[in-house]
């Protein structure tokens, strides 16, 4: 287990959080953390001086196709299969409150 972090910070930063953590928990929490700030604490031992910042490791691209207008089912027909139309609209139940 790594002293980086103690029972009573990790019992205190859980109390700020809201937390109701057990004697267990705290255990296995305090431990977890201990071991997380040791390795955050290995990647500041890294050279780093010429590696370039970036926010993802791949290069990011945009995946979603180009927007094409394409031909789409006739309205009458598909209003015409409705169990209810009006106004060239599907008609649906209400849900909320009453009809107008």
């Amino acid at each position: 287990m790594s002293d980086a972090i103690s029972r009573d910070e990790v019992a205190k930063v859980a109390r700020l959080a809201r937390l109701i953590l057990s004697d267990t928990e705290l255990d296995i929490y305090t431990e977890q953390l201990g071991l997380i700030l040791e390795h955050a604490r290995d990647m500041n031992s890294l050279d780093l001086a010429d590696v370039i910042p970036t926010a993802h490791p791949f290069g990011v691209t945009n995946v979603v196709r180009e927007d094409v207008v394409t031909p789409s089912l006739d309205r009458d027909t598909v209003l015409a299969m409705a169990p209810d139309a009006q106004d060239h609209r599907f008609a649906v139940p209400r849900i909320l409150g009453e009809a107008p």
